[in-house]
Formats: structure tokens, C-alpha cells, sequence
């Protein structure tokens, strides 16, 4: 097919999860490859070209100066520039090291002067948003497979992507799945996040995390207080709140990252 999508994948600070689940597109691949093409993806291929792009898709967040640089490159060089992955889009579970205090590290690193990340202008770790703008943000750690196939087919369309904003509560409903929170007093974060896993703990008996990051209009601070209500201590419940998405608006109070 001629005019093919350009697309790359590019890692950042992140576990490679989210690349992992997009080579799960294992029985879709073959059809996906007939209208796009992988002009960059280093986990993938041997052979990959500088650009520019129609689309990028980023995973992992800003912790070093070379990282930043080439962040700012690939956004003149991508027409549609993704954050792929929740370290993308909310700094996700590498952001814990912002509030980690230096004796802490120290217990690991006797010498940080050959970790950049630790230089005086990278201390923390933040989101892609942080520095460019972003066309796109798929949550999720990872997304899963049919949100990335989702995104990449509404873009061949020319339309926005029907990506959910409502919370993994509405998955369990759908589900018929009794609720661990009210019935078995579990600290579930379903209530306040974004839905698109398919509600995958809460459905064998496990409290979601939080991994999707926040719903659109999450009510953190009431389900704070119910996870008070239930007997959580307030450090169990900005613990919550910080894992996954704790530098957002929406859980920075309950993070007490404000």
C-alpha cells in the first residue's frame, strides 16, 4: 500500500511494558503492516531511519538531560506525538523517586556523579507534558492492546480515538462483579480511575491500583475518606494516591505531593 503510516516507538524511563504489549498484537500485525510502517522501533527492528514521523509514540518519562533533548527533537519530527504508557503521561511509578529523600538513595549509590538523572537540574522525575505538547495521552501500564490498535486505526481515519474516561467501576458493573470496596473493605482505586484494562483485578478478587491514572472529574478526596472510614492511615492512603499518578492535579492532594 502506498502513503503508509510512519510510525515510531521510542523508550524513555520506563520498563519497556508498554513496547511489550504493542508487540502482543501478534494475530492483528500482519494486516496492521499492510497500511503502516515501523520507521523506528529499536526493541522490534534492526534497521531504523531518523524520521520524521507521522506518528510517535513515547514511552517512559524525563529523567535525564538526553532524554529531554531528544524528546524535543522527536516533537519537530512527529506529526502526532503520543505519551505511551502511564511513566509518559503521569511519571508513574518512577515519580516515587521525587519524594524520596537523598539519605534514601544513598543507601544504593555511593557516588551519584555518573548518574545524570541525579544532577542538579534532574532531580524528579515528570511527565512528557512537562515539556512539549502532546497530541495524545494513552494511559495505562501498560495500555492495553486494543486501546494501541484503537489509536492507530482512528489515526488512519483521520478521527479521534474513543478512548474511555469513565472509571473501572463501570467495567465491574458490566461484569457483574461484586464490589471489594464496600463489601470486603479492600483499598480498590476502581472508583477514581480511568477505565480500559477491563476491570482485570477487581475480577479475581483484587483491588484495582490505580495504574489507568485518574478518571476525568475523579473525586479523590471522597474516596479518601472512605478508605479512612474503612481504617486505612493516612500514609497507607497517600501511598495510594502517589503509586501511579501522584504529580496529577487530580491526586496531588490525597498524594500530599501538592
Amino acid at each position: 500500500m502506498a502513503n503508509k503510516l510512519k510510525l515510531a516507538v521510542v523508550k524513555m524511563t520506563g520498563c519497556a511494558g508498554c513496547q511489550m504489549e504493542m508487540l502482543r498484537l501478534e494475530e492483528e500485525l500482519p494486516a496492521l503492516l499492510e497500511v503502516v510502517d515501523f520507521e523506528y522501533f529499536l526493541m522490534a527492528k534492526r534497521e531504523n531511519s531518523s524520521g520524521p514521523y507521522d506518528v510517535t509514540f513515547i514511552e517512559g518519562s524525563v529523567s535525564t538531560p538526553r532524554e529531554l533533548k531528544e524528546l524535543k527533537e522527536l516533537r519537530t519530527q512527529s506529526k502526532i506525538l503520543i505519551a505511551f504508557g502511564d511513566c509518559a503521561c503521569t511519571g508513574c511509578i518512577a515519580s516515587i523517586l521525587n519524594w524520596i529523600p537523598p539519605s534514601v538513595s544513598a543507601e544504593v549509590y555511593d557516588d551519584f556523579q555518573a548518574i545524570h538523572s541525579k544532577k542538579e537540574s534532574f532531580q524528579s522525575i515528570h511527565p512528557l507534558s512537562e515539556y512539549v505538547p502532546i497530541d495524545l495521552h494513552l494511559k495505562g501500564c501498560p495500555p492495553h492492546k486494543n486501546l494501541i490498535l484503537e489509536v492507530v486505526r482512528s489515526t488512519l481515519l483521520g478521527a479521534q480515538p474513543k478512548l474511555r474516561q469513565h472509571p473501572v467501576c463501570v467495567e465491574c458493573k458490566i461484569k457483574g462483579n461484586v464490589c471489594i470496596l464496600t463489601s470486603e473493605h479492600k483499598a480498590c482505586m476502581g472508583p477514581v480511575t480511568m477505565a480500559g484494562c477491563g476491570a482485570i483485578c477487581p475480577t479475581v478478587n483484587r483491588e484495582c491500583e490505580g495504574c489507568y491514572g485518574p478518571m476525568s472529574d475523579a473525586n479523590a478526596t471522597s474516596l479518601a475518606n472512605l478508605f479512612q472510614e474503612i481504617g486505612f492511615t493516612r500514609d497507607e492512603i497517600s501511598r495510594r494516591f502517589r503509586k501511579y499518578a501522584g504529580i496529577t492535579s487530580a491526586f496531588a492532594k490525597e498524594a500530599g505531593t501538592q
